[in-house]
């Protein structure tokens, strides 16, 4: 198994059979995040990303499976890939 290098990552997000299964994995899910729903919360305000659970990378035959595709809002997203996530301040002094 060959895994896609990041350009290829590119273009295929910029597919229009990426483009038409987003839009179908969105409705699908009621363009709610579905890790939100799982902890009993609904997001559908915040920017909604479409998330391959089984990495494009690394699973290039699940692009576009459905069953490997699930709407998450930008926070679980990043929580998921661990981007963005805040550092603990190293001081307990509040003034540092």
């Amino acid at each position: 198994m060959t895994k896609l290098s990041q350009e290829e990552r590119l273009s295929f997000y910029k597919s229009k059979e990426w483009r038409r299964m987003r839009e179908f994995i969105l409705k699908r899910d009621n363009h709610e995040c579905q890790e939100c729903k799982r902890n009993g919360k609904v997001t559908t305000d915040e920017r909604l990303d479409v998330d391959h659970l089984l990495e494009l990378e690394d699973y290039p035959e699940l692009a576009l499976e459905p069953t490997n595709l699930e709407t998450k809002c930008v926070t679980c997203h990043n929580k998921k890939h661990n981007r963005f996530v805040k550092k603990e301040n190293k001081w307990d002094d509040e003034k540092w």
